[in-house]
Order: C-alpha cells, then sequence, then structure tokens
C-alpha cells in the first residue's frame, strides 16, 4: 500500500466508523447514584468506622490534627474491605512526581497463610507509608543516582478512591512523596504546606476582624480544561503526535476557526458519546464536572469542575486528564492535551479559578457594597500586592515549553502578568487611594428590547478575556496555566505569595492597633491605600493583547518574559528562594532543584522535538518531495519528447524548495548536536534562540512543500483532515 493510499484508508476508516462496545444505558442508574460511588468519602467512613476513629479522621482532614497508629488500623482494615467488595485485588500509593505524570506502584492485598492458602491483609503502616524506587524519578542533585530509598505519605485529607478496570479494580491511595532525608520530591507536599502556612496568615487576619474561631481557611480551585480529540487513526500515522505531543509539521487549512462558528456549537454525536461515559467515570471518583462545550478551535473542547479544596482539586484533576484520555481511547480517538497541538488555531489552557474561605464563608466574596466591605478589601488588597511583587515567580510557575506556543497570542493571555479588577473594584480602589472609599457602582439590569424576553441583571463589570489574572466575582481566574501541566505548581506559588502578603498585613494591621483596638478601622484604610500606591502598576483593565500595553508595562516596570528559557535564567532571584524558604513551603535546596528539574525538561523537549522533525523531514518529506520532483521532471522530458514545450515553473519551484529543506535541515542538525558550556540554563537558551528557531525554519520550508506536491505522495495526515473528518 502506498503512503497516499494509507492516509486514504484512515480517512475511509475513519468515516465508516461505528461504536466499539454498546451504548451506556443512562437511564439505568441516575448520575446522582453514581456520583462518589467509588470514593471511600465521609459517609462511607461514617458508616464503616467506629465513631471514636471517625471523628479522629474527620480531626485530622479538617484542623490538622496527628492520626494515631490505632486509628490508622481500623481506617485501613474498613478501607481493604470496602474495596474488596468493589472488586480490587491490589491497593497502590498514588503520587505525582516532578515528572509532572502520575506515578504509582500497585501491590496486593493477598499474603500467604503459610497452610498453602492467602489471606487479605491491609495494616495502618501499609496505608501510612509506602517506599517506591526514588532513584528513577527527577531530584534536580537532592538525590544521586545510587541513593534509592523514597517514601509515599498517606494524605488523609485527599479521599482513596477504586480505579476500574475491565479486568478487575485498585484501590488508589493519594499521597505525598518525599526522599529518605524528608525533602520534597513531588508536587503535592508543597501544596499541602503553602496550604498550610496561607491558613495560619489567613487566621491573623480573621482575628483582627474578630473572628477568633473561623475554622480552617481553605484555598479553593476549580480548573477548566481544554483538550482537542483527533481521530486514532490519525494520531498514530503522525509521528510528532506520538512523540511530541503536538503537531512539528502542517501546512494552513483552508478554512480555521473563522468566524467562531465551533465556539459553542453542536457537540459532534461521537465526541459527545465519549463525553457523556468522560463524566459518568468521573462522577464515579467524585469530581464535580459540570460544564462541557466545544471551544474555539476545530475539534477543541473544554471541560469544568465546581470548586473543591485545591488539594482534591490538583489530585481530581490528574483523574480529569487520565480519563479523557482512556475513555477517548475507547471511543477510537486520541485525546490531546498540549497547549498547542495544531498551528494557526487556539491552543489549549487550563485556567485556575482561585479562591479562599472558611467552611462558612467566601472570603473573596465583595458582596453588593464592596466598598463598605474591609475584610473583603483586605484579603483582595493581599492579592494584588502578592502577584506584583512575586509576578516572575507566578510567571515561572506557568513556564514550560508548551506553554510558550500560547502566551502572547491573541488566543491567550501575554506572558505580562497584570490584574483585571473590573469596572466597579477598580473605582473603588482609585477612591481609596485618595481617601475614603464611599460608593460603590451598581451592577444595574440588562433590557433587551423584546417584550417576551425579561430583564437581565447585569455584573458591575465586564470580563477580560486577555487578562492573565482576573478578578470574577468571588474568585480569581489565573488564565496563563497550561492545558497539560498540574495545577499544583501555580496553587504552591500563589498560596505562598498571598500568604506572604497577609503576614505583612497582618503584621502591620497588629502594630497599628495595639494596645488600642479603636484605631483599626483607621489603619485598614491607611495600609490599603500605602499598598495601592505601591502595587497599583499591576491593575490593568484594556486589552492586553496590544501593543500599546505592552510598552505601558515596561514603563510600569512589569517584567515580560517571553519563554521559558527567559524565565529559568530570571526565576532563580534570592527573594524567590527566600519567601518559599521562609514559611517552609519549600527549602532552598528544593527549591533550587526544582529549577534545574524543569530547565532539564524544557532542555529534553525541545531537544526531541528537534529530533523528530530531522527524522521526519529525512525519511518522510524529502522522499515524497523526491518522487514529485522526478514525477514533474518525467512529465516535463516526455512533452519535450513530443515536441511540446514543457512549463517547468512547478518543477523549478520544488527544486528550490528541496534545496532550502536540504540546508535548513543541516542548520537544525548542527544546532542540536552543539556542545553547550555553561550549565543547564546556558543549554535551555541556546535551545530557545537556536535550536527552535531551526525548527521553524525547517518547518517553513516542509509546509511549502506540502501546499505544492502531490497528495497522494504526501505521507502524513493533514491539518484538515485530523481536524474536520470526525
Amino acid at each position: 500500500m502506498t503512503v497516499g493510499n494509507a492516509r486514504y484508508a484512515a480517512v475511509a476508516a475513519i468515516t465508516s466508523y461505528k461504536p466499539i462496545e454498546k451504548p451506556l444505558d443512562f437511564s439505568e442508574t441516575p448520575s446522582q447514584e453514581l456520583f462518589g460511588q467509588n470514593v471511600f468519602h465521609d459517609a462511607v467512613m461514617r458508616a464503616r468506622l467506629p465513631k471514636p476513629i471517625y471523628k479522629a479522621v474527620q480531626r485530622t482532614i479538617k484542623s490538622g490534627a496527628v492520626l494515631d497508629a490505632q486509628a490508622a488500623d481500623a481506617v485501613a482494615t474498613a478501607m481493604k474491605d470496602w474495596a474488596i467488595e468493589k472488586g480490587a485485588t491490589h491497593y497502590a500509593h498514588v503520587f505525582y512526581p516532578l515528572t509532572g505524570a502520575t506515578a504509582q506502584k500497585h501491590d496486593s492485598f493477598l499474603s500467604p497463610d503459610g497452610n498453602g492458602g492467602a489471606i487479605a491483609e491491609f495494616s495502618g503502616n501499609q496505608l501510612i507509608q509506602g517506599e517506591p524506587d526514588a532513584s528513577s524519578f527527577p531530584s534536580g542533585g537532592l538525590r544521586t543516582t545510587f541513593e534509592a530509598r523514597g517514601y509515599t505519605a498517606w494524605d488523609v485529607t485527599s479521599p482513596a478512591y477504586i480505579l476500574e478496570n475491565p479486568n478487575g479494580t485498585t484501590l488508589c491511595i493519594p499521597t505525598a512523596y518525599c526522599s529518605w532525608t524528608g525533602e520534597a520530591l513531588d508536587k503535592k507536599t508543597p501544596l499541602l504546606r503553602s496550604m498550610q502556612v496561607l491558613n495560619v496568615q489567613a487566621k491573623r487576619i480573621l482575628k483582627l476582624f474578630g473572628n477568633d474561631s473561623p475554622g480552617r481557611v481553605i484555598p479553593t480551585a476549580g480548573a477548566e480544561q481544554e483538550y482537542f480529540l483527533i481521530d486514532r487513526n490519525f494520531f498514530y500515522s503522525r509521528p510528532d503526535l506520538v512523540v511530541t505531543g503536538r503537531t512539528l509539521f502542517g501546512a494552513p487549512m483552508p478554512k480555521g476557526q473563522e468566524q467562531e462558528a465551533n465556539y459553542f456549537g453542536v457537540i459532534p454525536e461521537r465526541v459527545l458519546a465519549f463525553m457523556l461515559e468522560a463524566e459518568r467515570e468521573l462522577y464515579k471518583l467524585g469530581v464535580p464536572v459540570k460544564t462541557r462545550h466545544n471551544e474555539v478551535a476545530p475539534s477543541q473542547f473544554e471541560l469544568a469542575p465546581v470548586f473543591e479544596n485545591a488539594n482534591v482539586a490538583t489530585d481530581h484533576q490528574h483523574l480529569v486528564m487520565i480519563t479523557l484520555q482512556r475513555v477517548a481511547n475507547k471511543y477510537g480517538m486520541a485525546c490531546l492535551m498540549h497547549e498547542k497541538p495544531f498551528a494557526g488555531v487556539n491552543g489549549s489552557g487550563k485556567h485556575l479559578n482561585w479562591s479562599l474561605g472558611t467552611d462558612s464563608a467566601n472570603l473573596l466574596e465583595p458582596g453588593e457594597t464592596p466598598h463598605e466591605n474591609a475584610q473583603f478589601l483586605v484579603f483582595c488588597t493581599a492579592v494584588i500586592r502578592a502577584v506584583h511583587k512575586y509576578s516572575d515567580l507566578l510567571r515561572a510557575s506557568i513556564a514550560h515549553a508548551g506553554n510558550d506556543h500560547r502566551l502572547g497570542a491573541n488566543e491567550a493571555p501575554p506572558a505580562i502578568l497584570s490584574i483585571f479588577l473590573g469596572e466597579q473594584l477598580t473605582d473603588v480602589y482609585e477612591q481609596l487611594e485618595k481617601g475614603p472609599a464611599r460608593k460603590s457602582k451598581k451592577p444595574g439590569t440588562l433590557t433587551i428590547g423584546v417584550d417576551t424576553l425579561p430583564d437581565l441583571p447585569r455584573h458591575a463589570g465586564d470580563r477580560n478575556r486577555t487578562s492573565p489574572f482576573a478578578f470574577t466575582g468571588n474568585k480569581f481566574e489565573f488564565r496563563a496555566v497550561g492545558s497539560s501541566q498540574s495545577i499544583a505548581g501555580p496553587l504552591v506559588i500563589l498560596n505562598t505569595i498571598v500568604a506572604e502578603s497577609l503576614d505583612y498585613m497582618a503584621t502591620e494591621l497588629e502594630k497599628a492597633t495595639k494596645g488600642n483596638p479603636k484605631n483599626f478601622n483607621a489603619a485598614v484604610q491607611k495600609l490599603i491605600q500605602k499598598i495601592i500606591k505601591e502595587h497599583k502598576a499591576i491593575i490593568f483593565n484594556g486589552d492586553n493583547y496590544a501593543d500599546a500595553w505592552h510598552a505601558e508595562a515596561e514603563k510600569r516596570g512589569l517584567p515580560n518574559l517571553r519563554n521559558t528559557a527567559e524565565v529559568m535564567a530570571a526565576v532563580g532571584k534570592k527573594e524567590h528562594a527566600d519567601v518559599l524558604s521562609k514559611y517552609g513551603v519549600l527549602s532552598k535546596r528544593e527549591f533550587e532543584s526544582r529549577n534545574e528539574i524543569y530547565t532539564e525538561k524544557y532542555v529534553a523537549e525541545i531537544t526531541t522535538e528537534a529530533l523528530c522533525a530531522l527524522e521526519i523531514t529525512k525519511t518522510m518529506f524529502l522522499p515524497a518531495a523526491y518522487r514529485y520532483q522526478d514525477l514533474l521532471a518525467s512529465t516535463a522530458v516526455s512533452l519535450e519528447a513530443l515536441g511540446k514545450k514543457a512549463d517547468i515553473r512547478s518543477l523549478d519551484k520544488v527544486t528550490r524548495l528541496i534545496s532550502e529543506l536540504e540546508d535548513r535541515i543541516d542548520v537544525l542538525e548542527q544546532a542540536v548536536t552543539a556542545e553547550v558550556k555553561g550549565g543547564v540554563v546556558k543549554h535551555a537558551l541556546h535551545c530557545r534562540n537556536k535550536v527552535f528557531p531551526a525548527l521553524l525554519a525547517a518547518r517553513e520550508s516542509s509546509d511549502a512543500l506540502e501546499a505544492i506536491v502531490a497528495d497522494d505522495l504526501w505521507p502524513l495526515p493533514t491539518y484538515l483532515e485530523m481536524l474536520f473528518i470526525k
């Protein structure tokens, strides 16, 4: 079969697609009965644990009290019995190493009984601690290769769950992961530390407002997940997608996302079937998915959950990505999480909605008169100060090779971090900068002008889709997070820098009101006024895409770190290490190790893309182009032999492009194999400044060839095929 025929066979297979299995009967079990059925959640614990043990577990979850060995044994026994009833044969400590992926080691419940049989065992010690090999995960120099010991530690605040497989089930236990020396080797440990310090500092503020027992203050999160779906036949026909997660080549389509025709459009039947089953699986796991819709680009979609405890939300985000990819495979599709799998259409993000609250109150809820809500203004001001003071550290939390393709394009926020507050809050802060705030702009109503349609309540301010960090009612939306990354990193930095701001504000207010609580209101107003004057440069409500904003941001002194290499060269500042180590979130060694790991990952990803591009251009594109060149040359010779004048313009163009591509392949090969001295940051800058431009140049020539080489000779599925044939 020729290459072209193989492509056409893939298209034929897709257009004659039939479901792999019988459709699910959604009326058989209502969704509300499915929700959480595979989770060892509060209701299950209440039913299965002795009352004193249940109360001890709740104290641990809600207030951080230590769980003793006896209670852990009781929980382990109940968890094992529950899991075995659901068909589990193994348990797994699930953790999140610095690879960015989910890791797990499965152990059987069964142990020989000494009499030729076996018994199911699971002790408190086995629940609390596991010991996976730590030598093969990234440590950034914290551990040498021959030192292998590492530990997983049960995270009681994130519920265990059952992961189903056609041939059985596994009890999955969320855990933190650290080295033998106690240093964090994962994403969960610093997240839990950051939540702990944020709780401490937030409670100091609440105490100043007269709330001595607010309970635990918890950051909450809800991450919208964007992704692409393409047919699996196309996916496996594209080595670049298989190896790197994105298309390194692809000529522009005659039709893309013009007129935003895809956005919120009717969801294709096959895709909707996939979505329904993915949601059903997530419901079982207690993931509160709420929204689904078509996104802007063709074959792009979004799923969004409701708010949860930030730690649980992070664990659930990993489950969302795993579930989407697993269920897509069942429907003959590939789910692409890369930030920019296709050039020329919108990429994918993971908007991270973040707030802060107690069991009874959202601390970022402004109310109807925010100018009178001093507590809200203090917490909101702390966020403004934090994002401005540590904007480059927050920028680093979303820096990686995939996100470099998105940030700054007219589809995602720019690399310059700024805060959108909206009309109402901006007006309140402008009043506070000059003196007391005496009014808040009212939301009002929206009259549409059709008698049969009701008047609609209108928000006091519009939304701004170009802002990287926007206040949206009672939360902030960090829109610059990449679709493939864990939300743990951005949450760690956001929690920590906000905690530092709350610490600063609490200290200032405590000093100002010491011995005289009557000074409190005046002290709050004076402090907010001071902070706004110092940090208002971060507030911007306009078009973040505009060139004028980039010039204005430079005048304001806002950093513009355009890519990951620049970020990693700038992130190792003393104040960054200091703020993380001061609050025990990351020690200096842990911080430096992570910077090294993420920089090495960037180098590895760019290098892998370059090597993959070299293989594709040499073994697929050039042979196809030479075949077409030979066809054109043979045709010209045949015409001349018949006494006809041959038009060789296409032959000349193909010959020129082949020569150009050969030259650019040489340049790319030299760039990727060059010896780079001076450390990993220097290597990252080399990748960005030499390897990546050479890769783009090779793509330019290859894409130009794709546009003119005979379709039946071109070896790879095209953008038009992948994005529009479902």
